[in-house]
C-alpha cells in the first residue's frame, strides 16, 4: 500500500510548501503616502480601491499644499504583497486616510505583527488618530516621516516630541516612493515585533 502524502505538495519532483504569511498594516493620515508606499515595494500588482475625489470632499478631506493635484483617494483598502525567501509572505494592509473610515481599521489589522504609521510634518494632527489606534491596542509600530520631495524639513527629535512619542517609538525618515526606503520602515517593524516577543 502507498504511503500517504505529506503536508507538503509535490510537484515536479519538488516538495511545495506553503508560505508563511506576515501581515503589516501601513497607516496615517490622508494623502500622506500610504497608497504610493505599498507601491513602491510590493512584487505584485497592489490592489487599490480608489475613487474619485469630488466637489463633496472639498473642505472635508485636506492635503495640504497637494489637495488641488490629489484626484482619488483610498476609500477601504490598499494591499500588496512582498515574497521573502524562506517561503515567506509579507502582506501590507493600507488603511483609508479619513477619519470618517475609522471603522474598518478593526479588521484590517486583525491578525497583524505591526504597523508602519506614516507622518507628513505639515500635517501632523492628521496621524494622531493612527499613533493613538496603536498605542490603544498595544500593537507595535514605527512613526515614519514621509519626506516629500526627498526633503527631511524637521528634525526627529523635534517630531517626537510633538507628537508625544514614547522612546520606545522607533522614529525614522522615509520616502514612499523609493523601494529601499519603505524596505528599511518594514525592516524595523519586523524587528520591533520580534523584540517584542522575547
Amino acid at each position: 500500500m502507498a504511503s500517504q502524502p505529506s503536508n507538503a505538495a509535490v510537484t515536479d519532483g519538488a516538495a511545495h510548501v506553503a508560505p508563511t504569511v506576515v501581515k503589516i498594516v501601513i497607516a496615517g493620515g490622508f494623502a500622506v503616502g500610504k497608497t504610493t508606499f505599498i507601491g513602491s515595494i510590493s512584487d505584485i500588482d497592489p490592489l487599490n480601491t480608489e475613487a474619485a475625489m469630488t466637489e463633496h470632499s472639498v473642505g472635508v478631506d485636506d492635503a495640504g499644499g497637494i489637495t488641488e493635484r490629489k484626484t482619488h483617494t483610498t476609500v477601504a483598502m490598499d494591499f500588496g504583497r512582498i515574497a521573502l525567501p524562506g517561503s515567506l509572505w509579507l502582506y501590507l494592509f493600507g488603511t483609508p486616510g479619513q477619519d470618517r473610515f475609522l471603522f474598518m481599521w478593526d479588521d484590517l489589522v486583525r491578525g497583524a505583527i505591526g504597523a508602519v504609521v506614516l507622518v507628513d510634518t505639515e500635517r501632523l494632527d492628521q496621524c494622531f488618530p493612527a499613533v493613538d489606534y496603536f498605542e490603544g491596542r498595544s500593537i507595535p509600530f514605527i512613526v515614519a516621516v514621509n519626506c516629500f520631495d526627498g526633503v527631511a524639513r524637521h528634525q526627529l527629535d523635534d517630531v517626537r516630541e510633538a507628537l508625544g512619542l514614547s522612546a520606545g517609538v522607533p522614529l525614522i525618515y522615509t520616502d514612499a516612493r523609493e523601494r529601499a526606503a519603505t524596505k528599511q520602515a518594514l525592516i524595523a517593524v519586523v524587528q520591533l515585533a520580534m523584540e517584542r516577543l522575547k
